[in-house]
């Protein structure tokens, strides 16, 4: 690439991100939220900034070049997100403009925004821009059986749409809860949500997150999650559709005694590309982590991780442990992995591996010599690579739909 070439490829990304944040603006102008000093914070972030390259090292195994040629607009309408309307005592789901009159708003805008990692630019563009969030609140002590379900659908319009979720969830002390949220719809353009989480002192949450869009669009989502002393935060993350996604989860330990389970998997074919990045970060003793990350890539498909656990000097006795496997079905497939752990404490036990492995032709002509096909025995070996995942899904007719997906799934 010549130095012409560079400065005007450098030059459409500045421009790209000064169209998305006039977007942005325009859609704080619809929003009813009073979040002046939020939105300021966030629009000077997003100006210090630039629109990611695979120069950025956090970006350098996605390329999101084809997303600059994408004219996009506001959707017409927003983006559609069905709330529950029959719910337990100690649950309130709301949008968070119906709350505007409650003595309770001051308590829940003061948790935007607040989990570090909001300076990342697409965290901040939403946080500059989303016209309403939905509220999940669990009070101290309640303990919700049945899952909440949320479903984000990506609107259908002529025009390619920026939409920004975005979700607040508060588990209060001693609570539990089971959400699961799903991103779906077939429009064009792109998708850009960010979902905080407060798991607070000895609470419980279980989380399902199943990304499902169309093949063209774009999708972007943050993950971010605040746990206080003894509190459980399990997430299982599936990753299906879309042109090209990301999701950042990042975990956030505040306290001793905190467990953090996280489980993610991602298919991917024809020139699908899937992105997980994901940081858990102590910083008390006797933490404990756990991470397994599966990624199935067929025909030109590309998936990428990089999961990254950090153990300060504080975290003494921390027991972490991080692993991705791939299951690589074709030739001209591509993984990109990077497993890291950064520890700094001596008292800790913590390991990390990767592997990228394809299906084994004993396994294959065992299947076939008792009579199942080849493209049979293909799929029960893709849904047993994928199954340790599904299983860790509480919800059980989440977990049979994704099973029967995956089935369905031909490599």
């Amino acid at each position: 690439m010549t130095l012409s070439t560079s400065a005007k490829t450098a030059d459409a990304r500045r421009a790209y991100l000064k169209q998305l944040l006039a977007l942005a603006e325009q859609g704080e102008l619809r929003s009813q939220l009073p979040l002046p000093d939020l939105r300021r914070a966030a629009t000077a972030m997003v100006h210090e900034q630039s629109f990611p390259s695979t120069r950025d090292e956090q970006w350098r195994f996605t390329d999101l070049s084809s997303l600059l040629p994408l004219t996009l607009t506001l959707p017409t309408q927003e983006i559609t997100t069905p709330l529950p309307d029959a719910l337990p005592d100690g649950v309130r789901v709301s949008w968070l403009s119906e709350l505007l009159t409650s003595s309770d708003i001051e308590a829940l805008t003061a948790r935007l925004g607040q989990v570090p990692g909001s300076n990342e630019v697409f965290t901040a563009l939403n946080t500059a821009g989303f016209t309403d969030a939905v509220v999940v609140w669990v009070t101290k002590n309640q303990r919700i059986a049945d899952p909440i379900q949320l479903t984000y659908s990506f609107p259908v319009q002529t025009e390619p749409a920026l939409t920004q979720p975005r979700c607040l969830v508060v588990v209060e002390s001693g609570a539990s809860l089971t959400l699961v949220e799903q991103f779906a719809g077939d429009g064009t353009g792109l998708s850009n949500a960010v979902t905080e989480i407060w798991v607070e002192d000895n609470a419980e949450m279980r989380h399902v997150r199943l990304q499902q869009h169309g093949d063209q669009p774009y999708h972007v989502g943050k993950t971010a999650v605040s746990q206080a002393r003894d509190s459980r935060y399990h997430c299982t993350a599936i990753d299906l559709g879309a042109r090209l996604s990301r999701h950042h989860l990042e975990v956030y330990q505040r306290g001793t005694q905190t467990e953090t389970h996280l489980h993610g998997l991602s298919m991917v074919q024809g020139d699908q590309l899937a992105d997980t990045h994901s940081l858990i970060a102590l910083s008390h003793p006797h933490g404990h982590a756990e991470q397994v990350q599966k990624n199935i890539v067929s025909d030109r498909g590309h998936a990428v991780f990089n999961g990254k656990i950090y153990v300060p000097q504080a975290a003494q006795m921390t027991d972490a442990a991080q692993l991705n496997r791939n299951l690589l079905l074709s030739d001209k497939g591509r993984v990109d992995t990077k497993p890291e752990l950064d520890i700094v404490a001596d008292n800790v036990k913590c390991a990390h591996g990767a592997t990228v492995s394809q299906l084994q032709p004993e396994q294959l002509f065992y299947l076939q010599s008792r009579g199942i096909s080849q493209t049979q025995a293909q799929q029960l070996l893709v849904r047993g690579f994928a199954m340790e995942v599904v299983e860790t899904i509480p919800e059980t007719a989440l977990r049979d739909r994704i099973a029967h997906l995956i089935t369905q799934w031909t490599p």
